[in-house]
């Protein structure tokens, strides 16, 4: 067997519309590929403004400088996530401040927000692990509360909702991913969704460059030019093409890896049972995307060799992220809140397991040796 962690879905209209975009003469961003994707995006959350870039990590910088993040400010997240949602705040010379997650959804636990809040703190940072919401609610209570602004990284939740609301649309500002990993792709790509009016139109300027470009091609000003600081956020048009194609059939791929997640969670319920592992949890108020399938087994040691044991027949399972609260970096230029045990605890027993659509193919003999590595 040769079964990879993950492989890139393709609908078969990508090359299609990358072919068009040469056609049209316009393969530079914001073409009519990237308009397409910006109002799919902003019909589907309700967000104000969604605005394409080449990463999730650009949309993550954008809205570090849209929140006037300065030296010394404080942004609380948590440790458990990718190193682009601290690197965003810290660029700027703000300090993250790392809080534990939950023990069930892998979340930032809501409940350690606000011990974590100092006089310096300006804004929360939440990730949906897995596509599976954050206590949203309550997070935003206690940022109405302290007067601070919430940016969700929703990188892994496309498609996927809290009581009923897309996430990344429920903060101030989200952001979200369309790397080769995700639900729906284009190679490399993010958005931003600005969800606070306020931060529209400068949105736009910092993700031009710092230029008020938009705002001519729209004849608002009779020539545009340098007005605030930014960079080139925004993806090429090949790129926003290909993602076109794959917002045509999200529903589609939503469903499908859906239901491959739900095969392995039926499968490996008596496992579960048998006390071998722990299998994830979705909250009933949460619409997960099935981003990915993880497992939690008992220690370190028994990942380890779960891990070697399906390499050695053909199957790549893939642990996840080392705690950023426990990084070199994440030392240097942040903090942690405690002790963060349920952290340390879950990153040493997670393992993710392949999936991909087209995986279902082959599913029930990866189940098998899955079952027979426990």
């Amino acid at each position: 067997m040769n079964i990879p962690f993950n492989k890139p879905y393709m609908t078969g209209k990508e090359l299609w519309n990358i072919a068009q975009a040469h056609a049209n003469g316009h393969l530079a961003g914001d073409g009519n590929f990237s308009k397409r994707c910006s109002r799919w995006l902003e019909a589907r959350t309700g967000t104000n403004k969604a605005l394409l870039t080449h990463s999730c990590t650009a949309a993550l910088e954008m809205a570090a400088i849209l929140a006037d993040i300065q030296p010394g400010d404080e942004v609380i997240m948590p440790s458990y996530t990718f190193v682009s949602t601290a690197n965003a705040f810290a660029l700027r010379g703000a300090v993250p401040v790392f809080v534990d997650i939950r023990p069930d959804t892998l979340n930032i636990d809501e409940k350690l927000i606000e011990s974590a809040i100092t006089e310096r703190t300006r804004a929360i940072a939440p990730v949906h692990y897995a596509g599976v919401g954050c206590e949203m609610d309550s997070i935003m209570a206690i940022a109405n509360k302290h007067k601070l602004l919430v940016i969700e990284d929703a990188a892994q939740a496309v498609m996927a909702t809290y009581k009923g609301r897309p996430l990344g649309a429920l903060g101030h500002m989200g952001t979200l991913s369309f790397h080769e990993t995700k639900n729906i792709i284009s190679g490399e790509g993010g958005a931003l969704l600005v969800n606070a009016p306020q931060y529209a139109e400068r949105a736009e300027i910092i993700r031009e460059k710092g230029t008020n470009r938009s705002q001519f091609f729209r004849g608002q000003v009779d020539k545009y030019t340098w007005v605030d600081i930014g960079s080139s956020y925004l993806p090429g048009e090949i790129i926003a093409a290909f993602l076109a194609a794959q917002i045509e059939e999200a529903d589609s791929i939503t469903r499908q890896r859906l239901a491959i997640w739900n095969t392995y969670h039926q499968w490996l319920a008596e496992a579960e049972k048998a006390g071998k592992l722990r299998r994830p949890v979705v909250p009933a108020h949460c619409g997960h995307n099935a981003h990915m399938y993880y497992i939690l087994l008992p220690d370190l040691a028994q990942r380890t060799a779960f891990i070697d044991k399906l390499r050695k027949v053909g199957i790549n399972t893939v642990f996840h992220y080392i705690p950023l609260h426990s990084a070199p970096s994440g030392q240097r230029y942040g903090r942690a809140h405690g002790e963060l045990p349920v952290t340390t605890e879950m990153a040493e027993r997670l393992v993710r397991l392949p999936l991909w659509v087209g995986l279902e193919e082959v599913q029930a003999e990866v189940i098998q040796h899955i079952l027979a590595s426990l």
